[in-house]
């Protein structure tokens, strides 16, 4: 099953940040794109994660921060890239202005590489998920990245 960008339902439209209770891997994901927000949050709860969602990445910014989260929550932020207002990758920035140490996941279909690539070590994601994409490739990726990201996230900005 490949995750497409289409709207099957007006729905769909809008969901809103939802706060799960704290679990020892939970996951926020960013996404415009309605479907392939409802589809990642379902394939991801299906597979045991606790999934908070945000629409775009203001409004994911403000769950890193919301009432409901214990601080460093968050196992994971898989963030598209493009998206209107704050993009993925300003949210990265302020992740890591902040000195959240925590994984990332970057999904796009339009990311621009050489954009990447000229930024800080520090301000990039740590894995890079083109679209479309699979289930299965998602959910490798987010295995992999749950695995090894204690030792993926630069030292320096590891909160002590």
């Amino acid at each position: 099953m490949t995750i497409k960008t289409t709207l099957q339902n007006e729905e769909l439209a809008r969901v809103p940040v939802q706060c799960q209770p704290y679990s020892l891997r939970r996951i926020l994901v960013v996404e415009d794109e309605p479907e392939i927000r409802r589809l990642n949050a379902v394939v991801l709860k299906d597979s045991g994660y606790e999934v908070d969602t945000a629409d775009d990445g203001m409004t994911g910014w403000y769950a890193l921060h919301a009432t409901c989260q214990a601080p460093d929550s968050y196992d994971l932020l898989i963030t598209d890239y493009k998206m209107p207002g704050l993009t993925g990758l300003d949210l990265v920035e302020r992740l890591r202005a902040a000195h959240m140490a925590l994984p990332v996941i970057m999904a796009s279909g339009t990311l621009p590489m050489e954009k990447l690539m000229n930024r800080d070590y520090w301000l990039q994601p740590l894995v890079t998920l083109p679209k479309p994409y699979s289930v299965e490739q998602l959910l490798g990726t987010v295995e992999a990245v749950l695995r090894t990201s204690d030792g993926i996230v630069p030292q320096h900005n590891r909160t002590t």
